[in-house]
C-alpha cells in the first residue's frame, strides 16, 4: 500500500470528500471515452455510478463504525455489484441485422462501480489503478482489436441487393477470390420502401483479402444496395 493514503484510510470528513472526489475524478475518466464515442451511457452516467457505488461501501462503514450496527459491511456492495447489471442490459441492443451493440458500454458501467465501491472503501490504489486499465484498454487496446478484427479468418456480411443477378454476380466473386462462403441466409428487408433482398453470408477469408478490402469490392457491384460487416 502506498503510504501517502495512510491518514486518509479512516472515515473523517476529509476522507469522505477524497473518496467522493476520487469516484466523480474515476467515473468521469471512463465516461469520457463512451461519450466521445456518442454511445448511450456516456460522461454523466458513469459518474453517477461510480459515485452512487461509492457512497454505498461509506454509508455500509458508516452503520458499523458509527451507528454500531453489527451487519454485514459488504452486503450492500454486492447488492450494487449486481443491481448495475440491470442498467449495464439497457444498454445492450440487438439490431435487425443481428449485431450485437453495447457490450462494452454495459461492462464500462459495471466495473466503474466497482471502482466507486473501491473509493468508497478507502482502497485508493486499487481505483487508481483499476481506472488506469481501464483507460489502457479502452483508447490503445482498441485499436489492437480492430486490427485482429481486421484480419480475421472468418466474418459475417449482411448485404441488401435489388435483383438475383446481382447476388450470383456476388457469389461469383467471392469464388474468384478463393473466399470459401461457409452459411448463406436469405431474407427480404422491410426497412426500406422497396424491400429489398437481404444476404448474410458467413465467409472464410485468405491471407490475400482483407475485410475492407472484400466490402469494398462487393459495394462497387452493380446492384448492391448497401454491405456491411455483422
Amino acid at each position: 500500500m502506498l503510504s501517502v493514503f495512510n491518514s486518509l484510510r479512516d472515515v473523517t470528513l476529509l476522507s469522505v470528500l477524497v473518496r467522493m472526489l476520487l469516484a466523480v475524478l474515476c467515473g468521469g475518466a471512463i465516461g469520457i471515452e463512451r461519450e466521445y464515442k456518442r454511445r448511450p451511457a456516456g460522461f454523466r452516467t458513469h459518474i453517477l455510478i461510480c459515485l452512487g457505488a461509492s457512497m454505498t461501501t461509506l454509508t455500509s462503514q458508516y452503520l458499523y463504525l458509527n451507528m454500531h450496527y453489527y451487519t454485514d459491511m459488504g452486503r450492500l456492495g454486492a447488492q450494487v455489484i449486481a443491481g448495475v447489471g440491470f442498467i449495464g442490459a439497457g444498454t445492450i441492443i440487438v439490431t435487425r441485422r443481428r449485431r450485437v451493440k453495447g457490450l462494452t458500454t454495459a461492462a464500462g458501467l459495471w466495473v466503474a462501480a466497482i471502482v466507486g465501491l473501491a473509493a468508497g472503501a478507502g482502497f485508493y490504489e486499487g481505483a487508481i489503478f483499476t481506472t488506469l486499465l481501464i483507460l489502457l484498454a479502452e483508447l490503445l487496446l482498441s485499436k489492437l482489436e480492430y486490427r485482429i478484427m481486421d484480419s480475421t479468418p472468418e466474418v459475417n456480411v449482411y448485404m441488401e441487393y435489388a435483383n438475383r443477378s446481382c447476388l450470383e454476380s456476388i457469389l461469383q466473386l467471392l469464388r474468384d477470390l478463393s473466399i470459401k462462403v461457409t452459411n448463406l441466409e436469405i431474407t427480404r428487408s422491410s426497412e426500406s420502401g422497396k424491400h429489398n433482398s437481404c444476404a448474410i453470408f458467413t465467409l472464410q477469408l485468405n491471407k490475400r483479402c482483407t475485410v475492407n478490402a472484400l466490402l469494398e469490392r462487393m459495394t462497387t457491384t452493380e446492384g448492391v444496395v448497401s454491405v456491411e460487416e455483422l
